[in-house]
């Protein structure tokens, strides 16, 4: 049965000690009252790892990078590896986030040796992908997305794709108040679903999580998780209020 999966993603918010708060708030509140049967996941910036780690219980919330260098080791200034990120206690990175695909100039080659670098160093890649506005707009969201998967995770073996958790997430609906319907989410998880399992075969499909990240927040999360390939969020904002985020968490 594949998992139920809600995953906080802070982005480039709060301080070091503004997210170790924000972290501790959420393991408490997930620990009193939080969905047993949800897997949740903090997505922290890079400086709050291994001490968010510390601050919560790791066999109940696991912690994210949101990105990771496409070399393994070097001279590359700034940059932070896959190894790193598992040094630090954190179990899942965010892989292919439209904001590093639009404003760092992420490409799928890039985005094949970072995958490729974090599951070699026991990472779990949540894997984005998704359309702006102007392709939804041209219907043509589908080929879009096929060819950002044909590109990248699908090129893996099956072994390794059942590795991955996949994040659908409209641009369009990305910290705009605008959430895809129900149906247009429904729609793109299942077409999604059905690219797996062409691919894969059926039962890999059945076991993959597929998420829906677009605005995703307490009112409009128990509709959208009640569909039937809906396995939970990718939370922006909303992930940044422990319990609006527990709200979420507990949708289901």
């Amino acid at each position: 049965m594949r998992k139920k999966i809600v995953a906080g993603n802070w982005k480039c918010n709060t301080t070091l000690q503004e997210g170790v708060q924000l972290a501790k708030s959420v393991n408490d509140l997930v620990a009193k009252e939080g969905a047993a049967d949800v897997v949740v996941v903090l997505g922290t910036p890079f400086t709050h790892i291994t001490s968010v780690v510390s601050a919560v219980d790791t066999n109940r919330i696991g912690v994210a990078a949101q990105n990771c260098a496409a070399e393994a080791k070097g001279a590359f200034t700034g940059e932070v590896s896959a190894a790193m990120v598992k040094s630090t206690g954190a179990e899942y990175v965010i892989l292919g986030h439209s904001e590093r695909r639009e404003y760092y100039g992420e490409t799928s080659a890039i985005l094949n040796k970072k995958v490729a670098l974090a599951l070699e160093n026991g990472l779990t890649p949540i894997y984005c992908c998704g359309e702006a506005f102007e392709v939804r707009n041209a219907n043509t969201q589908n080929d879009f997305v096929k060819t950002q998967l044909d590109e990248t995770i699908f090129t893996l073996s099956a072994d390794d794709f059942k590795k991955i958790v996949i994040a659908y997430e409209p641009i369009w609906a990305i910290g705009t108040g605008v959430t895809a319907s129900t149906e247009q989410a429904q729609e793109m998880l299942a077409f999604i679903r059905g690219l797996i399992a062409e691919k894969y075969g059926k039962e890999i499909a059945e076991e993959t999580s597929i998420l829906y990240g677009g605005s995703c927040n307490a009112k409009n999360a128990p509709e959208l998780f009640a569909q039937p390939d809906i396995d939970g969020g990718l939370i922006g904002g909303a992930s940044l209020k422990a319990e609006d985020f527990l709200a979420i968490i507990n949708a289901y």
